[in-house]
Parts: C-alpha cells; sequence; structure tokens
C-alpha cells in the first residue's frame, strides 16, 4: 500500500501530465504557424517579387507591416492581445481567455514577421490561463495557483525540451516553511515539465548548444576573466533595463497601439537593415548561424549585440507579444564571441558562458535559469564550477537594482494595453 504521501503527490499526477502535453502541443502549433507563415514573408514572396530578402526596402516594408498587423489586432480583438509582455514577470496571473485568440494571433505575426522577441511569455500567458480556467471546472477544489504552476512547469520543460530548468526554477519558488518536503511539492510539476519535455521531443529538438571550442582546466585566472566577462554583460544588461521604461512611456503616449507598433515595426526594420537578416527574429536559430560565419571580425560582433540588444528594448517598449529570454541569450553569445575576439587569450567558452549568465541573470534575476541558459549554450561540465563562482560576484552587482520591466500604469487593467 502506498504512504498517504505517496496518494496525494499521484493525486494531480494525471492532470499534471495532461497539462504538460497540452502546452507542448500548444508551443509546436503555435511555432508551425509561425515557421510557415515566415518562410511566406522572407523566402516565397520576395522571390515570386524577384526582391532579394535581405533588401533594406523588403526589410523595412515587412517589419512595419508587421507592427501594424499587430497593432490592429491589439486594438479591436476582444481582451487587447492579453497582457503587455514589458509589464509581466515571465509567471504572471492568469488572464481571461477570451483575450487568447488575439494573444496568439499577435505572437504568431511578430515570430514570422522578424521581431526580435522570443515566444516563452505568451506561450506561458496562454498555458497558464487554459490550464486555470479548464482546471477550475473539473477539479474545483484544487486552487488557481497551483493550475498555475503545473501549467508553468509544463511550458518551461516544452520550451527547453528538458525538465531540468523547471526543477530548478520551482526548487527555489515551492521552498517555502511548510512542512511538506520539497521533492513532495515538486512532484506534479516535474510530471508536468517532463510530460512536455517529451511531447516536444517527439516533433523537434530544441537546439540550444553552441558549436564552441572544448574548455579544458579550469585555471584561477579564468574565474577573474569569467566575473569581468559577466560584469560587462551585466552592464550592457542595465542600459537595456535603463532605456526600456522610458521608451515605452514615450511610445505609449500616442495611445494607438496601431501607431505604437507601426512606427516600433519600422523601427526595428531600419535596425535589421543595419544589422543584417542575423539580426531580426527571436535569435535562436540566428546565433548558430553567427557562430557558424567565420567572417565575422570583433567589430561586427559588436554591432549584432547592440542592434539586438536595442531591437529588444524597441520591441519590448512598442508592445509587441513576445519574451525578451530568446533575444538576450543571442546578445549574449554576439558580446561573448566580441569579447573573444578581442582578448584571444580567454576561451570562447568562458566569454559567451558568463555573458549569458550575466545578461540572462539581468533580464530574468533568476539565478537557476541563468546558470542552466549558460551550461546549455556551452555545454561542458568543467564549466560549472567557473559558473557558480562568477554568479556569486554577479548577483552581488544586481542586488537591489531594477528589473527588466515597466511599472504598470494603476489604471490599466492587466487585460488591456489599449
Amino acid at each position: 500500500m502506498l504512504h498517504p504521501r505517496a496518494r496525494t503527490m499521484l493525486l494531480l499526477s494525471l492532470p499534471a501530465v495532461a497539462i504538460g502535453i497540452a502546452s507542448s502541443l500548444i508551443l509546436i502549433v503555435v511555432m508551425k504557424i509561425a515557421s510557415v507563415l515566415q518562410n511566406l514573408l522572407w523566402q516565397r514572396l520576395p522571390g515570386t517579387l524577384g526582391i532579394a530578402q535581405d533588401s533594406p526596402f523588403w526589410i523595412i516594408g515587412v517589419l512595419t507591416l508587421t507592427g501594424i498587423a499587430v497593432g490592429l489586432v491589439i486594438r479591436f480583438s476582444q481582451g487587447h492581445a492579453g497582457p503587455d509582455p514589458a509589464c509581466e514577470p515571465l509567471i504572471g496571473a492568469p488572464v481571461p481567455p477570451f483575450a487568447l485568440p488575439g494573444l496568439i494571433v499577435a505572437l504568431i505575426l511578430g515570430l514570422a514577421g522578424g521581431v526580435s522577441l522570443g515566444p516563452e511569455h505568451p506561450i506561458m500567458t496562454v498555458n497558464i490561463a487554459l490550464a486555470v480556467a479548464i482546471g477550475a471546472r473539473l477539479l474545483p477544489r484544487v486552487n488557481r495557483m497551483e493550475w498555475t504552476i503545473l501549467a508553468s512547469a509544463g511550458t518551461i520543460g516544452a520550451l527547453f525540451g528538458t525538465p531540468v530548468a523547471a526543477a530548478l526554477i520551482f526548487s527555489q519558488t515551492l521552498n517555502g516553511s511548510s512542512e511538506v518536503p520539497l521533492w513532495d511539492r515538486l512532484f506534479a510539476p516535474l510530471m508536468a515539465a517532463a510530460a512536455g519535455a517529451l511531447t516536444t521531443g517527439l516533433f523537434f529538438h530544441p537546439h540550444f548548444s553552441l558549436p564552441i571550442a572544448h574548455y579544458g582546466q579550469m585555471e584561477m585566472t579564468d574565474i577573474l576573466s569569467g566575473a569581468i566577462v559577466a560584469a560587462i554583460a551585466i552592464a550592457a544588461g542595465m542600459v537595456a533595463v535603463w532605456c526600456l521604461p522610458r521608451l515605452h512611456a514615450m511610445m505609449h503616449q500616442m495611445k494607438n497601439p496601431v501607431l505604437v507598433l507601426g512606427i516600433g515595426g519600422f523601427i526595428l526594420g531600419i535596425l535589421g537593415v543595419i544589422g543584417g537578416p542575423v539580426s531580426l527574429f527571436k535569435g535562436l536559430d540566428e546565433m548558430q548561424q553567427m557562430v557558424a560565419n567565420q567572417a565575422f571580425s570583433t567589430s561586427d560582433y559588436f554591432l549584432l549585440a547592440v542592434i539586438k540588444l536595442a531591437a529588444l528594448v524597441v520591441a519590448a517598449a512598442s508592445g509587441f507579444r513576445g519574451g525578451r529570454i530568446f533575444p538576450a541569450v543571442f546578445v549574449a553569445v554576439a558580446l561573448g564571441l566580441m569579447l573573444h575576439e578581442h582578448v584571444p587569450a580567454v576561451p570562447a567558452a568562458i566569454t559567451v558562458s558568463c555573458a549569458i549568465l550575466g545578461i540572462v541573470l539581468v533580464v530574468t534575476r533568476d539565478g537557476w535559469l541563468s546558470l542552466f541558459m549558460a551550461a546549455v549554450v556551452v555545454p561542458n561540465t568543467t564549466l560549472l564550477p567557473l559558473l557558480c563562482i562568477v554568479m556569486l560576484p554577479a548577483w552581488l552587482l544586481l542586488a537591489g537594482k531594477p528589473m527588466m520591466m515597466v511599472n504598470r500604469p494603476k489604471q490599466q487593467p492587466p487585460h488591456d494595453n489599449v
């Protein structure tokens, strides 16, 4: 016979698995539709019209029209396409289900149109809203927070293709003063994360790791080098933190989301022309292209880091529906490669991984997620002790500093951005 504790854990196992699978399927469907639309906009249409896909006219035109289209969705859809991600953490309160169709359409348009934001925040919002709405009907005795945690864990597992990130994140979130052991509380979220990761793995494998030269033996000087790289990355990230609320306030003085997002898309187009096609989109596939291109110089990497960081701030400030983590990782990789090119004595594995740690820490203020992203992009167990040590001064630098988020105006309802 199972212990009562085991029976308690098993009660939510089936809903957890169902939520994990559903979270992954929603992500897969959205990404597939966005991929088809992206291929149409950036491959087939310019080819049919005889226009180069990297021509300034096409880049500026597509991004401007994408901004106008997203603005129309936000202006006229019920619920105004959900909350403004610039004002929300990654895991937030559930939104009304009627706002989800507009949010999904706005996300797909942004992903396909080349906007420098990832899918993580809107997908998280959609999955949490559905889990809470459906779960409250089927199992009304389970509180909303439980459904939120399960949907968040399932989405994180689906996004990263592994339940490890969810285990790390929720180990600190759920580690309260309760007498219930931590792993009892982690059981159902990890089931959801595992189901989400395995379902994603059936269709495609998220590819985060970069072909960077292996790092062999840790030296004392490497710790100092890594800490300096992380500090530089944090400084770059804090510039974006300072700019985001100011640009957001300036752009939203215009009130009309069609105008705001149209102008935002036009600015993104100009940045895309300067940075080239590799500086567009969410950044995961593009950072693979950047690493594979041996022709890039120190100045090229610097330009890409600056352009992508500026595009991230502009996209978030304009109100595009998307997440900030994936493009931030691209910025960090470009910054790390630039520092390695500038000081070749410091291995690229150190500069890239420590830059990722610093930038993701600025964006998420989550130490475990920052370590996870650094370790996944540069998969080398020798780096783990170094990253853990470098995390300490990085965390000190950010203690008490503002988050990369905009304070929501008090008169603005959470689901209304008009």
